[in-house]
């Protein structure tokens, strides 16, 4: 059955945060929790969690209220990191451990063997505060994990990481997935959500907008973006001028662009050959999470990027 959210509306004073948002997570899936700032990722988050709770609406993990749902099964990775900074990394990941209900011999297990995983162990005996940002990050993600919850809820798990630490994280998600775990996370990187996720809901101003499987949602947008290259012409300028197609991107590999559902990309291979062009590339593919997001909420609410910083 997995999670299920059903018509929850939330308010703060006169302002309201979430509105009439349903959605349905699988036991076991990846899900994506994609939206800009302010959208009101973390409050669904938080209501998942009954940390506050919906003023209306329902929601339930296999058919019981969250309320009733042991704590222990929950993983909480917050958007504002909650490690002590005075604490030894093994200390801290230990005492939340035992914490959360875990013994200390299974606790030292665990720990032990995903210290030498995110190739922190160096580090055990350090203080949080003298960690880079990046190994903070990553004790924070063993904080969410070492008591072995069945529901990880993750609040931008990727911000701060550098490539290399991301790539290890994504692995630590997909081992967590082979466990059987459901896992839902929240990231300003659609192309993560795209790479790691079943299943995604978009939301703007508390509204699901949309809301699926992954291939499904691209499917359903249509294949309408066209990538054409020319040897010969490399900047094409000539495209902005046919009627039904607007360039996104002119790379030295390639032009992106943007086609209307009824128009024939044929038409596109039929002015290159007229203007004398070389075709080397001509692809037509599905749109990417960030285009479906630029068409439903615009380029004005598209999630920055954080950027990142070195382990």
């Amino acid at each position: 059955m997995g999670l299920i959210v059903e018509h929850i509306n939330k308010s703060f004073a006169q302002f309201q945060a979430i509105k009439d948002l349903s959605m349905e997570v699988q036991e076991g899936a990846i899900f994506g929790f994609l939206g800009a700032n302010g959208a009101g990722k973390t409050t669904t988050m938080r209501m998942i969690l009954d940390i506050i709770r919906p003023d209306s609406g329902r929601i339930t993990w296999n058919g019981n209220d969250v309320s009733k749902v042991p704590r222990r099964n929950w993983g909480y990775l917050p958007e504002e990191r909650g490690l002590y900074p005075k604490m030894r990394v093994d200390e801290q990941l230990l005492f939340l451990a035992r914490l959360n209900g875990l013994s200390k011999q299974a606790a030292q297990q665990e720990l032990d063997e995903w210290l030498e995983r995110f190739q922190i162990n160096a580090n055990r005996k350090r203080k949080i505060e003298e960690l880079s940002k990046g190994n903070q990050q990553k004790v924070q993600f063993l904080a969410t994990i070492l008591h072995d919850p069945v529901i990880l809820i993750m609040d931008e798990p990727f911000s701060g990481l550098d490539p290399v630490n991301a790539n290890v994280l994504k692995e630590a998600f997909l081992e967590m997935h082979r466990r059987g775990k459901t896992i839902i996370f929240s990231t300003h990187q659609l192309e993560q959500a795209e790479e790691l996720c079943q299943d995604i809901v978009i939301i703007n101003k508390g509204q699901s907008i949309v809301q699926g499987n992954v291939r499904e949602v691209k499917r359903q947008h249509g294949r309408n973006l066209v990538h054409l290259k020319l040897e010969n012409d490399p900047d094409a300028t000539w495209l902005d001028t046919l009627e039904g197609v607007q360039v996104t991107k002119r790379r030295q590999d390639y032009i992106e662009m943007h086609i209307q559902a009824n128009l024939n990309p044929n038409l596109i291979v039929e002015a290159a050959l007229r203007h004398g062009g070389i075709i080397s590339r001509f692809e037509l593919t599905e749109p990417s999470l960030t285009d479906i997001f630029i068409e439903h909420v615009g380029t004005t609410a598209l999630p920055d990027a954080p950027s990142a910083v070195s382990a």
